[in-house]
């Protein structure tokens, strides 16, 4: 598989997923582990890139808090329903609207009704995880499809063992274009690494600005790769060579 040219190192931006890319996925949300010296691999290269180091990811900007701290520069989380452009700034969201209540309520509902599987409440959206419960995976699809029939202003997204429901105009790709219209960011070229159906939008828009969209298990093969590429670009001053 040919994988895209990185540009050159001192004229990057980074922008990283979280799940699957930066962390291990684990049987429930909460069960991640941020593996030890990642927060500081992270904090060094957005030193040595001029600050231009964000995370984009479909979690809230406040578990990326929780979880890395003050290591990137930019956050957007929400599958960038939520941006946050500079350390402690205040959250930007797009004007979108939030899930009707009688959608949470049938949620919840569906997860009451299949024991293992976890409804997670976003501020616009929300994830119903059959990780532990496989076979209710199929069953969520077509509940789901069914509540947004006729729905517009929603979509209905598939991830790693999760349905997710999230309004329309909040997209990775969106994301990345709004970090990359203003410093640090602006004037770089950026590379964006992920591992999902969810990433896509930021690869093609990070590939549309002349930079590189890079899918984990192509480049990488496992989260830990990404670690260890990073790790070694950080030690090394510039991109090392991609395992795969």
């Amino acid at each position: 598989m040919t994988l895209d040219p990185l540009p050159p190192f001192a004229r990057a931006a980074l922008m990283l997923d979280l799940d699957g890319t930066l962390i291990d996925l684990a049987p429930t949300p909460d069960a991640v582990v941020v593996e030890p010296g990642l927060v500081e691999t992270i904090r060094g290269l957005r030193q040595q890139l001029g600050d231009a180091v964000a995370v984009v990811t479909g979690r809230p900007v406040e578990t990326v808090d929780r979880l890395l701290g003050d290591a990137p520069y930019a956050v957007a989380g929400e599958h960038g329903g939520a941006i946050r452009a500079v350390p402690g700034g205040a959250l930007m969201r797009p004007d979108l609207p939030a899930p009707p209540d009688a959608w949470l309520r049938a949620a919840r509902r569906l997860v009451d009704d299949h024991p293992g599987t976890i409804l997670e409440v976003k501020a616009r959206g929300f994830a119903l995880h059959f990780r532990a419960e496989p076979s209710a995976g199929p069953l969520f699809q077509d509940a789901l499809a069914a509540m947004l029939w006729g729905n517009d202003a929603f979509d209905l997204a598939p991830a790693h063992m999760l349905w997710e429901v999230r309004p329309r105009g909040a997209d990775k790709g969106g994301a990345v274009t709004s970090l990359m219209r203003n410093r640090p960011f602006a004037e770089r070229v950026p590379i964006f690494i992920g591992d999902d159906v969810t990433d896509e939008d930021g690869m093609r828009i990070a590939r549309s600005m002349g930079g590189a969209g890079l899918r984990v298990d192509a480049a990488f093969r496992d989260p830990a790769g990404v670690r260890a590429w990073l790790a070694a670009a950080l030690a090394q001053g510039g991109w090392p060579q991609l395992p795969l």
